[in-house]
């Protein structure tokens, strides 16, 4: 026991196995346990980088979705934008066309109307003709 202790105090120690030891085997065994804890931390460490990694390239594949059904919806609104467009200048044309009409359609009444003056008028010196007779 005294030798125990002077080496000891000389910083030699004995192991379980009766080995000379250097190191308290209390100090041994705290810092084996603590590299195991290290490896263990790292290993950890290392999975979560590995978590960290796929989420980012998740996070960038939706991000890639995501803009690409932005543009599909953009390039959708401005089609419906255009045809909008075209059905507009479609109705305007077609109301030029009613007013065309429409003008015509007068033009004829007033062609009718006169022309059955003229008949009413030729009738009547007709009638007045064979009358004379």
């Amino acid at each position: 026991e005294m030798a125990q202790a002077a080496l000891g105090a000389a910083g030699l120690h004995f192991d379980e196995l009766n080995k000379l030891r250097v190191l308290d085997p209390e100090v041994a065994q705290q810092t084996a346990q603590l590299r195991e804890e290290c490896g263990a931390f790292l290993d950890r460490i290392v999975e979560f980088q590995k978590i960290v990694g796929s989420l980012i390239e998740l996070v960038d594949q939706l991000a890639k979705a995501a803009e690409s059904e932005k543009m599909k919806a953009i390039g959708a609104r401005n089609l419906l934008k255009s045809i909008a467009k075209q059905r507009e200048a479609q109705e305007q044309q077609l109301q030029a066309l009613i007013a065309e009409k429409k003008m015509q359609l007068e033009r004829y009444r007033i062609e009718y109307e006169t022309l059955c003056k003229i008949e009413a008028d030729q009738n009547e010196f007709i009638d007045q003709f064979i009358f004379q007779k």
